[in-house]
């Protein structure tokens, strides 16, 4: 008889597992999250009131981060070391002092220290400005002085003719010393002296300012770097005798430098430590947010039960 090919497939082909070819593995067995939380699928006003705060958080966080990157951080340090080596050992000086009662054509400029240098009347980059109807001076001067302790004083030593009783009463706009540095978030002693007043003090008293100047150096983000000086300053008023009378009273600025050099650079927050931290910010919000969310559902739903299991 003949082989009926059509009967034979069939039966094969009903056979079960492991006879016939076995069905493709299921994507299930590889899902490790098969079953959602009741949680996360259930909406309840308590979680839409937590997702509201979490973006608020999540935005007053990235904001602030934003403020934060954006802005340049000061950050300062102490060296010994000459940080102007450039400079040929010279120091720039700004001063600018008025002596109401004392007549610009007596009005002179010294300087000194312990390099030997000995100048009396120092005119160069110097203005003096009569005020006060004539009868006084007002002395602006731009000069140099040497890394080496010396002092530079204001007095009648140049003059022509000495006066009899010279009025060293004075106020101080201004004494600095190298770069001026106009920046907000640097504090520090670049003008000490500014505003000094001693209208009121003897007018034929001698005036010392004792100044101990501190090298500084601000280094901004593209790396230029400029070089100030602060300074702190100790004053005294006194008049002075020796054996032949009274000694002429001058406005002494006695100085010496210190070895320690202030250094502030500007830096800003790395771009990759700025993404880092906002991933963070928003990871772990999300994170908090939902543990939260679960135990608060996890307790409503353990109170519903409870009172179930009561009315029942």
């Amino acid at each position: 008889a003949g082989i009926d090919h059509v009967r034979i497939a069939s039966f094969f082909l009903s056979l079960p597992f492991p006879f016939c070819c076995p069905p493709p593995l299921s994507p299930l067995r590889f899902d490790i999250y098969r079953k959602v939380p009741k949680d996360l699928t259930q909406p309840t006003y308590t979680g839409a009131f937590i997702s509201i705060l979490c973006c608020f958080f999540i935005l007053f966080l990235f904001l602030s981060e934003l403020t934060g990157f954006i802005a340049t951080e000061i950050v300062n340090e102490l060296y010994v070391d000459d940080p102007d080596k450039d400079s040929g050992g010279k120091i720039d000086v700004s001063l600018n002092i008025s002596l109401p009662n004392l007549h610009c054509d007596l009005v002179g400029l010294d300087i000194q220290d312990e390099m030997g240098r000995h100048e009396v009347g120092h005119i160069d980059n110097s203005m003096k400005i009569s005020i006060n109807q004539g009868e006084g001076c007002r002395f602006e001067g731009k000069f140099t002085i040497n890394k080496v302790p010396g002092n530079f004083h204001v007095s009648t030593h140049s003059a022509t003719a000495q006066p009899q009783n010279p009025d060293m009463t004075h106020s101080i706009h201004k004494l600095a010393f190298g770069d001026t540095l106009q920046v907000h978030n640097v504090k520090g002693a670049f003008n000490a002296l500014g505003g000094a007043d001693k209208l009121s003090s003897n007018p034929l008293a001698s005036h010392d300012y004792i100044l101990k100047i501190v090298p500084t150096v601000y280094e901004d983000l593209s790396g230029r770097q400029r070089f100030s000086y602060q300074y702190t300053v100790a004053n005294k008023e006194y008049v002075a005798y020796s054996h032949t009378g009274r000694i002429i009273p001058a406005i002494w600025f006695r100085y010496d430098l210190s070895p320690i050099t202030v250094k502030y650079t500007e830096r800003r927050q790395p771009f990759y430590r700025f993404i880092t931290t906002i991933c963070a910010i928003v990871g772990g919000t999300f994170t908090v947010a939902g543990i939260i969310d679960s135990c608060i559902f996890t307790a409503s739903e353990a109170w519903k039960k409870i009172q179930i299991g009561k009315m029942s």
